[in-house]
C-alpha cells in the first residue's frame, strides 16, 4: 500500500517559476519651495515633500546637498559650484561623469532646459538601462552658478523593477529644473 501511495504522490512535476519583485508603490507628492527651508543656498526649486535635504558634511564645498526619499531609499545627490572662468570645465566634468556610465545604458537621450526669464539653462540625461543614475542634470547661468545633480536608488540597478521608482523620480527632477532659480 506504501508502494502504491508513493508511486501516486510522485507524478507531479515542479515548474520552475521567475523571480517576483515587490510590488512598489510610490507615494503622492506636493511641492514645496527649497528656500522655505534652506534660505541661506544660492539657489531655490521645488522640492517634494517626501524628501528629506540633507546637506553634505563630508565635503568642504558649500551648498552640497543630498535629497533623499526615505519611502524609496533613494538619494539625490547635488553639487554647487561657483563659476570662476571655468564653466567648460565644469561642463566636461559633468558630462564626463553621466557618460561613465555609458557601457552600461541602453541610450542617454537628453533634453535642454532653456530658462532666459530666470538665466537658467541646462540639460537632462536620461539613463535608460541598467546603470547606477537613472537620472543626471545640470543647469548654470553660464557666469555664476553651477549646480548638477544625479539619482541614485541604494540597491543594484534593475530597470525593469525599478521602473516606478525611476518614473517617480524622473517626475520629481524635471519639476526641479523646470522651477530652478538662482538667488
Amino acid at each position: 500500500m506504501a508502494v502504491l501511495l508513493t508511486c501516486v504522490a510522485c507524478n507531479h512535476v515542479s515548474t520552475p517559476r521567475p523571480y517576483g519583485y515587490y510590488r512598489i508603490t510610490t507615494p503622492d507628492t506636493a511641492y514645496l519651495p527649497f528656500d522655505t527651508r534652506h534660505a541661506n543656498y544660492p539657489y531655490t526649486f521645488d522640492l517634494s515633500q517626501n524628501a528629506e535635504v540633507r546637506p553634505r558634511t563630508d565635503v568642504t564645498e558649500p551648498y552640497w546637498i543630498n535629497i533623499y526619499y526615505p519611502a524609496l531609499d533613494a538619494t539625490i545627490h547635488c553639487s554647487y559650484k561657483t563659476v570662476n572662468r571655468n564653466l567648460r570645465e565644469l561642463t566636461n566634468d559633468a558630462l564626463e561623469f553621466v557618460y561613465r556610465n555609458a557601457s552600461f545604458a541602453n541610450a542617454i537621450p537628453e533634453r535642454e532646459y532653456s530658462h532666459p526669464e530666470a538665466d537658467v539653462y541646462g540639460v537632462l540625461f536620461d539613463l535608460e538601462g541598467n546603470t547606477a543614475s537613472s537620472c543626471q542634470f545640470f543647469v548654470t547661468d553660464s557666469t555664476h552658478h553651477f549646480f548638477r545633480a544625479s539619482v541614485y536608488c541604494n540597491c543594484p540597478p534593475n530597470a525593469d523593477s525599478l521602473a516606478p521608482v525611476y518614473d517617480y523620480l524622473r517626475t520629481d527632477v524635471i519639476r526641479m529644473v523646470e522651477s530652478f532659480e538662482w538667488r
